[in-house]
């Protein structure tokens, strides 16, 4: 007896050893693929600045997006704050790309300007009529201090109204939606980036988004999005039906639920092959709550929406 008791003490002690071994060399793999990304990530956003400050806003694009995607492909091995720092990184540069478009893009004409006509000899010259002053955009009055300057369309202020904007307006423009109640907006088209901001019961649907999304300060809405990066600060109860490329994150937020994007409308497809996301790729279910770093146990500030609750039919 006291033989094989010892052959099966010998025998754990070697299955546990084994356990360490493994264990130790699959964090040193992990350690060595942290330290290639975070070398690789310092060289791609040293070009895209680079490309930036050079004014070649194309080829920056194109790299932006590469960088995000490496982002992307890299959260499974790294730390959670080495995750915030890459998208807080790949915002600000997403931020300085929308504000170097805005400064080098030629100045709209509102007038032409007539040609001066030589006034005969002993006529009194004609006074100069003043230009009439340029209406105000309605609706932006709340987007200081937003990267890039404001946005260039969006709603504000509204309650209880149907609000709509279409491709035209849309393409590649910075959308800013602030303090809505009870409204029901729709987005159909291609945005740059969009900001919702202390709108509350509200249902705002919004087709592909080229680069980010933030949710801040909001309650009891429906949100359908499309985007690469999906950022949800200060807001509770609230259901979002996404399709995003990265990881969404939460952060200051309560009673959260996803579920994946359904939205649709005619010309869809055309809006997400402009906006360059892959509609293929879908982290939905993947969520990163800065509030809660417990490895072990699953967050209590957002959830999934189970398939009978979902949203079948939008309108």
């Amino acid at each position: 007896v006291l033989p094989e008791r010892l052959q099966r003490r010998e025998a754990e002690r070697q299955q546990g050893v084994e356990r360490q071994r493994q264990k130790k060399e699959a964090q040193v793999v992990k350690e060595e693929q942290s330290e290639f990304f975070l070398a690789t990530f310092a060289q791609e956003r040293e070009a895209v600045e680079a490309l930036l400050a050079a004014g070649t806003l194309e080829e920056a694009a194109a790299r932006l997006q590469a960088l995000q995607k490496l982002l992307t492909g890299s959260v499974r091995f790294l730390a959670p704050y080495e995750v915030r720092q890459g998208q807080e990184t790949v915002v600000r540069l997403q931020g300085d790309l929308a504000a170097r478009r805005q400064q080098l893009q030629p100045k709209k004409k509102f007038a032409f300007r007539a040609l001066k006509k030589e006034a005969a000899p002993g006529s009194a010259p004609r006074p100069t009529e003043p230009a009439p002053p340029a209406p105000a955009a309605p609706g932006l009055g709340l987007a200081e201090g937003e990267p890039g300057g404001p946005p260039l369309c969006g709603f504000s202020g509204a309650q209880d109204e149907e609000l709509e904007l279409g491709p035209a307006e849309l393409l590649q423009q910075d959308v800013l939606l602030s303090e809505l109640r009870g409204c029901r907006v729709r987005l159909r088209g291609n945005p740059n980036t969009l900001r919702v901001r202390d709108c509350h019961g509200c249902t705002v649907l919004c087709g592909p988004v080229s680069t980010s999304v933030l949710v801040d300060g909001c309650s009891d809405c429906l949100l359908a999005l499309a985007c690469q990066q999906l950022r949800t600060h200060r807001t509770r109860d609230c259901r979002v039906y996404v399709q995003v490329t990265s990881r969404a994150v939460i952060e200051a937020c309560s009673g959260v639920s996803f579920a994946p994007y359904s939205w649709s409308y005619p010309g869809i497809e055309r809006d997400f092959e402009s906006s360059g996301l892959d509609k293929n790729s879908n982290n939905w279910n993947l969520v990163d709550d800065f509030d809660w770093l417990a490895t072990d146990k699953p967050s209590p500030n957002w959830s999934l929406i189970s398939e009978q609750e979902r949203v079948t039919c939008w309108d």
